[in-house]
């Protein structure tokens, strides 16, 4: 009964919202290979990681130019490789960013100054073809924070000893933070799938977009020490034990990756559904309903990022095992919804 109720919820949903609703759409970077992890340093300039290349990748001003590649960086011919990148709260003073990428080994979070060596700050993260889950991002309050798969290990998930299937939380030097739900741990909240996007609103409320099995994909609201019901739960639950999600969509409708908070709203990049999510985001941390942008029009989508002139920066991830690239696949897009 509850799967039926959340199907007719859906459709009900969808059938209210438009099918595509209008953005300007400006081409910022062409010729891409798979970028993942997308961010701006404190100049207005914008870094980004290429998946399978393991490269670290400089865009100043429409230019593209390799920082650095990441040596032990292996793609899993999948959807492993070169992913998350965050840029340090202290940028300015200590020329720091974060990255988190595969290995022969693992899944690994390492800091570099850039055009040095990775130094890795937390190792040992199960790694597989698949669900590797990825995002790396700095919360208000100065932590680290980053999503991982459950490396097609589904039990890992509920399991609060293994760092799978989970939202970390730690310091820049990878220790657990202070005040984390489940002791000396970096392990923030469990029972994930494969949880790719993460960020906050203004009130410091934690969302993050996570893909699904075969039937549910979600946007979640993260609170310290909560469990959001994988394997048990895909969707809604309605069991106490577990967190429901704030919305879901069919899984062809999304299979969503980065997600970003602008301008009072979520925006979730589909990859599968080849769409932007814009759900309307409520000063109490509820939101309304989503509307699709972009829909078909350039394919898969990976990771939506504000940019410094007020638009939408959004990659596109058509060169990977799934895609369909066009002439100009992989972009950049600035998108002004």
């Amino acid at each position: 009964m509850i799967r039926r109720t959340c199907a007719v919820v859906a459709a009900l949903m969808l059938a209210l919202t438009p099918a595509a609703a209008a953005a300007e759409v400006k081409p910022v970077a062409t010729g891409l290979d798979i970028p993942w992890g997308l961010a701006f340093l404190p100049d207005g300039s914008a870094l980004f990681t290429q998946r399978d290349t393991g490269q670290l990748m400089s865009l100043r001003d429409g230019q593209v130019t390799e920082v650095q590649e990441i040596e032990d960086s292996q793609p899993t011919n999948g959807e492993g490789g070169l992913m998350g990148l965050a840029v340090s709260p202290e940028f300015e003073a200590d020329q720091t960013v974060f990255v988190f990428y595969s290995t022969s080994e693992d899944n690994r979070i390492a800091k570099l100054r850039l055009g040095e060596a990775p130094q890795p700050i937390l190792t040992g993260i199960a790694k597989n073809r698949f669900h590797n889950g990825g995002r790396l991002a700095f919360g208000p309050d100065g932590m680290l924070y980053a999503a991982t798969g459950d490396a097609l290990d589904r039990d890992s998930a509920q399991d609060p000893n293994s760092l799978n299937g989970k939202i970390l939380r730690m310091t820049p030097d990878g220790a657990p933070a202070p005040g984390n739900p489940f002791g000396d741990s970096v392990v923030y909240s469990i029972g994930h799938r494969n949880p790719q996007g993460l960020d906050w609103d203004d009130a410091g409320r934690l969302y993050s977009a996570e893909l699904g099995d075969n039937t549910w994909d979600e946007v979640n609201l993260i609170e310290a020490g909560r469990n959001y019901g994988w394997p048990v739960c895909e969707g809604e639950c309605g069991n106490d034990e577990f967190v429901d999600p704030l919305v879901t969509w069919p899984t062809s409708e999304a299979s969503p990756s980065g997600l970003a908070v602008h301008d009072g709203h979520l925006y979730v990049a589909a990859l599968r559904g080849q769409r932007l999510w814009q759900v309307p985001l409520n000063g109490d941390g509820s939101v309304g309903a989503p509307t699709a942008l972009l829909q078909g029009e350039h394919g898969r989508l990976r990771t939506p990022v504000p940019a410094p002139d007020g638009t939408l920066w959004v990659t596109t991830s058509n060169q990977d095992n799934n895609g369909n690239p066009g002439p100009d696949d992989d972009q950049i897009l600035s998108v002004t919804p």
